[in-house]
């Protein structure tokens, strides 16, 4: 095992993670960041042909931006809305090949569980003596790491929110994964001659979904026999998009324009009112079963109904969620999506992102739970609280207990 040294671990190596150790860097610090990828903002690279909904500008970090501009770097132009992959090409890679991180990024590493060490969830006396020991998995083999805080911005991406209507698997779902796709599969490129001239059903209300649906009507053009199928929960699209026209982030208020016209014009079959509870193989395709609108068979299901967190690599660890949310208990009434939307959460910190484990933060979207109300910004900021309070524990010897 390693020896601690003021040495903070932080689970993940996309924007808040990088983010997480230029704070913790600029505060003299010791992180080391650790990124089951092969690559920093693998999760980014999922969806690299996406554009973003914010511009440049909200999608960088001041003290990451600070070190790259002392090595020359040029940031891009602050307007423009990047693309996932253009966040990575030209923001992440840099950040993560500075002299000042080279040794600190370790890439195809897998955290594969957090405790205390020599103590479980369980026993009480010493615990917060005890420093963190995390379990990796490298290619060459398993070993053990400990530090002194544990910072777990692992994202969400890879647990997707399942299409039944109860919140589990559909029946027939597992079974037929092999026809569903979760998440954002690029229809007009990689995915191309999967979904072309076939009968493609879309899952899901949010704007990821929305991104699918503009690019499955445009593989359409060209592929005419492309059918694209709608499924949502509410009795109306209407309501998803009020407040385009007027939305304060500019990309996102225009694909809501386009895709409303796309329906209007009928390019996109929409179905509402869908409880989906079972999903079954016939001969004329896949038949869709459940409460309400009744479904025509399809070739294809592709699920954009977001994502949820896989806490199970904290299992060993005290943690304080919301059982709705699953987000810290204070942050939870902050990020409610029954009152809140991206624009609306107030800003927040250390204070709401506590848990019973001294020294452990969950940070970026996965410290929202399966709310859907995260911006990158927001990210930005609770790094900055939450290192900052690491730091300040650090100087008194405690290093962020209480």
């Amino acid at each position: 095992m390693n020896q601690t040294s003021g040495r903070i671990a932080i689970i993940g190596g996309g924007p808040v993670g990088l983010a997480a150790c230029a704070h913790a860097l600029a505060h003299g610090l010791d992180p080391l960041v650790i990124e089951a990828g092969k690559g920093v903002g693998e999760h980014l690279r999922q969806w690299g042909h996406v554009r973003m909904f914010t511009p440049w500008e909200c999608n960088l970090d001041d003290h990451a931006t600070s070190l790259l501009k002392a090595n020359g770097w040029l940031p891009p132009d602050g307007n423009a809305c990047p693309t996932g992959q253009e966040l990575v090409d030209h923001y992440l890679e840099p950040l993560a090949n500075l002299p000042e991180f080279r040794d600190r990024v370790y890439l195809q590493n897998r955290v594969l569980g957090v405790s205390r060490s020599g103590i479980d969830v369980l026993k009480d006396k010493g615990r917060y003596e005890a420093p963190f020991v995390l379990r990796i998995e490298d290619p060459d083999g398993e070993r053990d790491l400990l530090a002194d805080a544990v910072i777990d911005a692992s994202g969400t991406f890879g647990q997707p929110n399942w299409m039944g209507g109860h919140g589990m698997l559909a029946l027939g779902e597992a079974r037929l994964a092999q026809r569903v796709t979760y998440g954002l599969p690029s229809v007009l490129k990689e995915g191309r001659d999967r979904y072309a001239n076939r009968r493609v059903l879309v899952v899901g209300a949010g704007h990821s979904a929305f991104n699918l649906l503009r690019d499955l009507a445009e593989l359409a053009k060209a592929a005419p026999d492309t059918r694209v199928l709608w499924a949502i929960r509410g009795d109306s699209p209407a309501r998803m998009f009020c407040g385009c026209a007027d939305d304060p982030l500019e990309e996102r208020g225009r694909l809501g324009l386009e895709v409303q016209r796309l329906v209007s014009d009928g390019r996109i079959e929409v179905y509402p009112g869908v409880r989906i509870e079972r999903l079954e193989e016939r001969a004329d395709g896949l038949v869709i079963q459940g409460q309400g609108h009744g479904l025509p068979p399809v070739d294809e299901v592709v699920v954009a109904t977001g994502f949820r967190p896989d806490l199970s690599l904290l299992s060993e660890l005290r943690l304080e969620l919301d059982p709705a949310t699953q987000s810290p208990v204070r942050l939870a009434p902050l990020i409610d999506p029954n009152v809140h939307s991206c624009g609306s959460v107030p800003s927040h910190g250390a204070e709401e992102l506590r848990h019973p484990e001294q020294g452990l933060f969950i940070l970026g979207i996965k410290s929202y739970g399966r709310a859907p109300t995260f911006l990158l910004r927001t990210g930005y900021e609770q790094v900055r609280s939450v290192v900052a309070m690491l730091a300040e524990g650090a100087a008194r010897g405690s290093f962020g207990h209480r």
